[in-house]
């Protein structure tokens, strides 16, 4: 399988996040790339340069701006930090956009887990054209590819970032092959909710979105994740949420996916794109899934044998000892089952 990745990516950096009132170490951090390197069995293929054309496609005008520009913004204050997050957000139904740096780092920044330093933009744009790459190679005839997308990108929405997520690298991935293929279905098995993805095609009936992931009534992302979320207009029906308790391990994950696979078959995609979150791990610090590798290896069998084209881009999965291989394991057997259905 082609790996897409580019060195750009490793850069963004920042220190830590709050989480629970505190500052702690942020968990998204460049020696995830390292860990997903090394256990990969071939060197990555650098990704493609894009113009902006794909990402405004997805994002904001107003967004992609703050994204590129912002930070400067900030520097140049008397007394900021040397990263940059909110500390006012828009309430209630007013949402003006401020013109000053510091209205809209909270117009643009959902949460405290998406700080923003100097190298944020480029890596994040560097991600979002691994995505892209993998997905033009796809529309080019490749059965599959890999793009190890670092920063991860399902929580950003179109105007906002949030979760260690600035640019939706499936969102971006997946309105590209819609436009080119009429359907796709975005399937993401991250054990956060999607809900960047899924506000972004809410309404929409071209992206199938289907999402497995730990209930959100207690648990990141807090808002979105309900099982009674289903779209609205003209994507109604077209948004499926199958959310987990706490605690669910292989058998309870497998039959949920068993149920999303069967909506994908009925909606009769093009494609497919698997935001591959390996954060359900039993061991994954910031997880409340206890799924094994074994069960990683599983969903990989189950979702292949859909036999669509598939660009997997690479969402959550935290430090822990079995990261590399749980990747490792999940692209094998995807591999081998994809080329029994061949």
């Amino acid at each position: 399988m082609q790996v897409i990745f580019n060195a750009t990516q490793r850069d963004h950096a920042p220190p830590e996040f709050i989480l629970r009132g505190r500052p702690a170490p942020i968990p998204e951090t460049p020696e995830r790339v390292d860990r997903f390197l090394a256990a990969l069995s071939q060197a990555p293929t650098a990704s493609r340069r894009y113009d902006a054309a794909p990402l405004a496609a997805v994002h904001e005008a107003d967004y992609l701006e703050f994204l590129e520009h912002g930070f400067a913004a900030w520097q140049a204050l008397p007394d900021t930090g040397p990263v940059m997050v909110p500390n006012a957000h828009p309430g209630g139904a007013i949402r003006q956009r401020p013109s000053g740096i510091v209205g809209q780092v909270g117009y643009h920044v959902n949460d405290m887990a998406a700080p923003i330093v100097a190298e944020t933009w480029a890596a994040a744009r560097a991600s979002a054209e691994a995505a892209l790459t993998a997905a033009d190679l796809v529309l080019e005839g490749a059965v599959h590819a890999y793009a190890l997308c670092r920063p991860p990108g399902h929580h950003a929405y179109a105007g906002s970032a949030g979760g260690f997520c600035y640019l939706n690298n499936v969102a971006i991935a997946g309105a590209r092959m819609a436009e080119r293929l009429g359907k796709v279905a975005i399937l993401d098995v991250d054990v956060h909710h999607g809900n960047g993805t899924q506000g972004i095609f809410w309404d929409r009936s071209d992206v199938f979105f289907c999402s497995l992931h730990g209930a959100p009534d207690a648990f990141y992302p807090h808002f979105a994740g309900y099982a009674d979320e289903i779209g609205a207009g003209a994507g109604l029906g077209a948004n499926l949420n199958l959310p987990l308790v706490s605690g669910t391990g292989d058998d309870g994950f497998l039959d949920a996916l068993d149920a999303g696979l069967a909506r994908i078959r009925d909606y009769r995609p093009a494609a497919l794109l698997l935001s591959l979150g390996l954060d359900a791990q039993e061991n994954d610090p910031l997880g409340i899934l206890k799924i094994t590798t074994e069960g990683f290896a599983e969903v990989a069998r189950r979702t292949a044998a859909l036999g669509l084209p598939t660009v997997l881009i690479q969402e959550g999965g935290y430090l822990c000892p079995e990261l590399g291989t749980n990747l490792a394991t999940f692209l094998a057997a995807f591999e081998a089952e994809h080329a029994g259905k061949s």
